[in-house]
């Protein structure tokens, strides 16, 4: 899954990874780096709200089954 990360959301994760192997109990962001990450978030988002827009207008087939209760 990591491969399918932007560059900025990569460079959180690792540092979030060194954070707790180091037990740090601080993470600092530039306002740079906090608003790329933003940035990308909710780049995300929008792309999570598209798919499900679009699965909600995908028409399901409509299957009809009859039964007529045979020779009872």
């Amino acid at each position: 899954m990591e491969q399918q990360l932007s560059l900025h959301l990569k460079k959180f994760n690792e540092r979030i990874k060194v954070m707790n192997q180091t037990n740090s109990k601080d993470l600092i962001l530039s306002a740079v780096e906090a608003r790329n990450i933003h940035s990308e978030i909710f780049e995300l988002l929008t792309k999570i709200n598209d798919l499900i827009e679009i699965k909600r207008t995908v028409v399901e087939p409509t299957v009809t089954v009859g039964f007529d209760g045979g020779n009872f």
